[in-house]
């Protein structure tokens, strides 16, 4: 994976990302957040550790919104729609059905307003 690759994933809004970097991506989020609060529920309540897992959770939290927005907008902008509607993964009910048809819904063949191939920024 060439350098800054994974930075542009989670953190850049330009190009377009594939159904299978999308749906990897959020997996890998969700599994963070999942391992961060168990690993909370596991430490002794009002100790130490219980407090670095509580803010390691919220840290995380905060980074996997911003991350799941840019991973939006780019799966938005494969088949050339605006990032705008990113939106729709943070509304209650909607969100799960969001992220299914993200995932499953085919990108743009060729080159498009977004970038000229998917998994890449635009050029």
């Amino acid at each position: 994976m060439p350098k800054g690759q994974m930075a542009w994933l989670f953190f850049g809004f330009s190009g377009r990302v594939s159904r299978a970097a999308f749906f990897l991506g959020g997996m890998l989020l969700i599994v963070l957040q999942i391992f961060v609060l168990y690993r909370f529920t596991l430490a002794p309540e009002g100790s130490g550790a219980s407090g670095l897992w509580a803010l390691l959770f919220w840290g995380l939290a905060v980074v996997s919104i911003f991350a799941s927005v840019a991973l939006g907008v780019k799966r938005l902008h494969d088949f050339g729609k605006p990032g705008i509607f990113a939106v729709s993964l943070f509304i209650p009910m909607v969100s799960i059905l969001a992220f299914i048809v993200l995932c499953l819904y085919p990108g743009d063949a060729g080159a498009n307003e977004y970038g000229d191939r998917t998994n890449a920024p635009k050029q």
